[in-house]
């Protein structure tokens, strides 16, 4: 047990390490860049694991650009995660193929993108990916659940390693997102099904805290180690919250602000600015967005409005591009792409629809 926990400590201390070597990833508030970028999603296909790649333009629209498969499967129906699909800070795509308990790692070349790697996930069903640096953590969602880690090298490809595996706060505890949490010093996970927050610290150590509200979801890392959870209330109509909670340096959890109600159903995944200014849930029962300011200096929340947009038929996954003038949805019913332009004030107005997903559509990263 000494040894397991000695060599998780040094997994996540790589992480400290690498901080002190090298930026991390900035923080996407420059709202002047105005450059081109892609969209990623995953088919999830229970055969063959496709990663979509759309083209943005500089006006925030998008075109299906190539198709490269992963390597592995997916489950063929939805993943109920966030995080499936990521860009590290080197622009390294990474996604998980909870079919074939792997994930995989892509990079991009002058000709589209190059597959790395497909490795075991270190578990079953893995669902949700963080990074930081050279570090990777995989939360997978089969049997009991886990964390697992790896190494990611300059090349794009992923090494496990050894002994980073470790359980979650219980049995069927129904995980939900993994994030590296106070620059990269701690992870945390939601459990939809346990209703906690769980954390790992540099050695290993785990420490838990209810939610604020049943069915802890999706979150997004905020400034000064506070995160944005969107609790769903079990899929109660009107009765989904956005909470806020505190994360310090040794893995311990408070609560910040919440639940504050969006008045919607099922807001299961967030997003915030790249200036941390604004969240966003997508409500994936009433079929919207609800947005939210953030107090930045105290992690403090409060409604703006409980239907910012609407989306297609089930929202799920989102993301921003990286200047965070462009919002874009997945929606798991219509099977489309919802796109949005983010005014300075947080308001959001429709620009586009992408239809024709794949039905098992999953994950959704943007730059």
């Amino acid at each position: 047990m000494k040894q397991t926990k000695k060599l998780f400590a040094v997994a996540i201390g790589l992480v400290v390490f690498s901080a002190c070597q090298k930026e991390g990833r900035r923080d996407h508030d420059d709202r002047n860049d105005k450059g081109p970028g892609h969209v990623y999603t995953i088919t999830n296909d229970a055969k063959f694991n496709v990663l979509i790649d759309f083209r943005r333009s500089e006006n925030g629209m998008l075109t299906r650009d190539s198709s490269y498969a992963t390597g592995g499967s997916g489950t063929g129906s939805g993943l109920g995660s966030q995080g499936a699909v990521i860009i590290t800070d080197d622009e390294i795509i990474l996604a998980v193929n909870a079919g074939s308990n792997s994930i995989s790692s892509f990079k991009s070349t002058n000709h589209g993108l190059e597959l790395k790697s497909t490795i075991n996930s270190g578990g079953l069903m893995p669902i949700s990916i963080t990074q930081h640096n050279h570090i990777v953590f995989v939360l997978n969602a089969g049997g009991d659940g886990n964390i697992s880690g790896f190494i990611l090298g300059n090349d794009g490809r992923l090494s496990s390693i050894p002994n980073s595996t470790k359980p979650l706060s219980g049995s069927n505890v129904g995980p939900a997102q993994i994030s590296f949490v106070n620059d990269g010093s701690a992870l945390a996970i939601t459990e939809k099904n346990s209703n906690k927050i769980t954390t790992y610290t540099l050695n290993g150590t785990m420490h838990t805290l209810g939610s604020a509200n049943p069915t802890p979801f999706g979150f997004a890392v905020g400034r000064n180690g506070n995160i944005f959870v969107s609790e769903a209330a079990g899929g109660a109509a009107g009765a989904s919250t956005l909470s806020s909670y505190h994360i310090d340096n040794n893995g311990e959890i408070s609560l910040v602000d919440g639940p504050i109600a969006t008045n919607q159903s099922a807001a299961c995944w967030v997003v915030i600015t790249g200036n941390g200014k604004y969240a966003y849930t997508t409500n994936t029962g009433s079929n919207n967005i609800s947005s939210f300011s953030i107090n930045i200096s105290t992690g403090g929340i409060n409604l703006l409005k409980g239907i910012s947009a609407t989306t297609g038929n089930k929202p799920i996954d989102a993301d921003f591009s990286n200047n965070s003038k462009f919002l874009y949805v997945l929606t798991s019913a219509s099977n489309t792409i919802n796109s949005f332009s983010v005014d300075e004030n947080g308001s959001l107005h429709n620009l586009q629809t992408i239809e024709g997903l794949s039905t098992s559509s999953a994950g959704l990263a943007a730059k």
